[in-house]
């Protein structure tokens, strides 16, 4: 019989403890990567060496500001080109391709790769923000240590999953929104085994940062006040706003993508190509270059006028978009979140001006926006919605939260398919899974779908008896499988169809010589999940269901074709409208 389903057991202790570990690394790992980035940006725009996390938007290069980016481009084609293809783009969706198709196996020299050459594109401008190459490399990372071990793919892609969320709570101290991250975008999954030990991971990855860099939110903004009524309301019509325009901007960076592709040139000149767009928007505006972490919390805390947070929503969106459709190394988290909280920032200012009676705070519409827009794009909405909370430790702000990326993630839903997350890989043909909904089948017991009124044959019946009765062609003859018992009723095994028709059999021998290993069984009390687990581990269409108090006694059977029937309930819950209240009683 197959073995009861356990959420927990003994190895996942050791899976946690593998995680907490790769935590540990993770951090340091995100913390050398920052210093890189800092290394990077100081000798391409200061000539100075420092780790210090700058931005380049000091810089005095002129129009030589142009070159820097170009020559990150450069660079990281040829490593793409030379090291792996995979490290084009921003990490996520490849893990995603990782985890879906090959059992979570990321190649090892990926954990070097990504990072450096992320490192690279963003000190040298790249639009860009580092927690993406960052939490690739930690899902990588995490991949690798698996690989050493011996583990299954599920334990692999929970370790995966761990180092990802490890190494976004490094960056922004924010371990809920990535374990929720982890949860809606990796493990396509919600499971004691798997969320416990991302968990752990997030923590370990979460107090490095407290040691290494303080606890201080990651974008501090002034203290706002409980919503009204009329402000929620227009945080909402917000939310709406920026779903749709999140649509907007997940088109336009795969159509930039589309065209980079009718290029007449191979496509380890594109990130240079971007470059040149990226050092052009950069000169005009350089708070455009490099991670732009500090531009969130200026326009968080209201430190850029309306004209100049205009500006750089539309100008990091047009270096953002063609940086990273041009296949260079990069995040989407950071650009995003500017984007969408500069140009909540300016619509909360309009309403502040026009209809000052909503009562609406520029701050808390810039917040909202922000989340919200990750929201519409990535469909990662608790994830949108805590994020927002822990990066700014806000509480009042969560309930505005909770009901803009909600209308985004409504909106983004109903008019495009795919997300900026998937969008690419389904190109290549990877079905996402989008909603996650618990097993159908282990919410229904073997004894609430079985048949019970069972065909069976006695052992002691001779091949031609069974023949004979075979070809009366009765009702009770159409099975391709029959129970075979002794003289007392007890289970000796099953014979196929097949297998009575077998011509070089003597046609005096007996059913119960036909037998060729003990009956596959399930009791009444395992799950139909179960049950099909049982049936695809031995290759079998049918098993016998024993009695919960006497395991050699047959109550009935369980086929593929009853696991199917079992679905129609779940079908005609999700589709059949009906009304009870208020019906008028049918007379009989």
């Amino acid at each position: 019989m197959p073995r009861q389903f356990r959420p927990l057991d003994l190895r996942v202790l050791w899976i946690s403890f593998v995680a907490m570990l790769l935590g540990a690394v993770v951090s340091v790992v995100a913390k050398a990567l920052t210093a890189l980035i800092g290394l990077i940006t100081n000798l391409s725009f200061y000539g100075r060496w420092s780790y210090d996390f700058s931005s380049p938007a000091g810089n005095h290069l002129g129009l030589w500001v142009i070159v820097v980016p170009v020559i990150g481009g450069l660079i990281v084609g040829v490593m793409a080109r030379w090291g792996s293809r995979a490290i084009r783009g921003h990490g996520i969706p490849e893990a995603m391709e990782q985890v879906l198709l090959n059992e979570s196996r990321i190649p090892p020299r990926i954990t070097w790769l990504k990072p450096v050459s992320s490192a690279i594109a963003i000190g040298t401008g790249g639009p860009f923000g580092a927690e993406g190459p960052i939490i690739a490399t930690g899902g990588a990372l995490g991949s690798l240590i698996a690989q050493l071990m011996h583990v299954t793919a599920d334990e692999r892609k929970t370790l995966l999953a761990a180092g990802a969320a490890a190494g976004m709570a490094a960056v922004f101290s924010a371990p809920i929104s990535a374990v929720l991250l982890a949860i809606e975008l990796l493990l396509f999954e919600r499971r004691a085994r798997s969320l416990i030990p991302v968990a752990l991971g997030a923590t370990v990855g979460t107090g490095f940062r407290y040691v290494l860099e303080g606890n201080a939110p990651m974008f501090p903004m002034p203290e706002v006040g409980t919503p009204t009524l009329p402000a929620i309301a227009a945080y909402v019509v917000l939310g709406l706003i920026v779903g749709i325009l999140s649509v907007g901007i997940t088109r336009l960076t795969y159509a930039i993508e589309d065209h980079f592709e009718k290029l007449p040139v191979h496509w380890m000149w594109w990130p240079a190509l971007g470059g040149v767009v990226v050092g052009v928007v950069g000169y005009f505006m350089p708070l455009t270059l490099g991670v732009g972490y500090s531009n969130i919390s200026m326009v968080l805390s209201g430190q850029i006028g309306l004209g100049a947070m205009l500006a750089l929503c539309l100008l990091k969106l047009l270096s953002w978009s063609v940086a990273l459709g041009s296949g260079t190394s990069g995040g989407t988290l950071a650009p995003l979140f500017t984007i969408g909280g500069a140009m909540g920032g300016v619509m909360g200012m309009l309403l502040a001006s026009v209809a000052p009676w909503l009562q609406v705070d520029p701050h808390l519409a810039a917040l909202v926006c922000m989340a919200a827009i990750f929201a519409g794009a990535s469909r990662a909405f608790l994830t949108s919605v805590v994020f927002a909370f822990e990066t700014t430790q806000q509480p009042h702000g969560l309930l505005p939260l909770l009901g803009a990326c909600a209308a985004a993630y409504l909106i983004s839903g109903l008019l495009m398919r795919n997300t900026i997350m998937t969008e690419k890989i389904v190109r290549r043909g990877v079905r996402v899974p989008s909603d996650y909904a618990a097993d159908y089948l282990d919410q229904i017991y073997v004894r609430d779908a079985c048949s019970r009124n069972v065909v069976s044959l006695r052992g002691e019946q001779s091949i031609a008896e069974v023949r004979h009765w075979l070809a009366s062609d009765g009702s009770k003859t159409k099975h391709q499988g029959f129970p075979v018992l002794d003289a007392h009723g007890q289970l000796l095994g099953v014979v196929t169809r097949r297998q009575l028709y077998d011509t070089t059999l003597a046609e005096d021998a007996l059913v119960r010589s036909l037998i060729q290993r003990a009956p596959l069984v399930v009791r009444e009390d395992h799950t139909l999940r179960e049950a099909a687990d049982h049936m695809v581990e031995w290759d079998v269409g049918r098993l016998i269901v024993a009695s919960r108090d006497a395991p050699h006694r047959m109550v009935g059977i369980i086929t593929r074709g009853d696991l199917l029937a079992a679905h129609a309930r779940r079908l005609r819950e999700a589709r059949h409208v009906s009304r009870h209240l208020g019906r008028k009683p049918t007379a009989t």
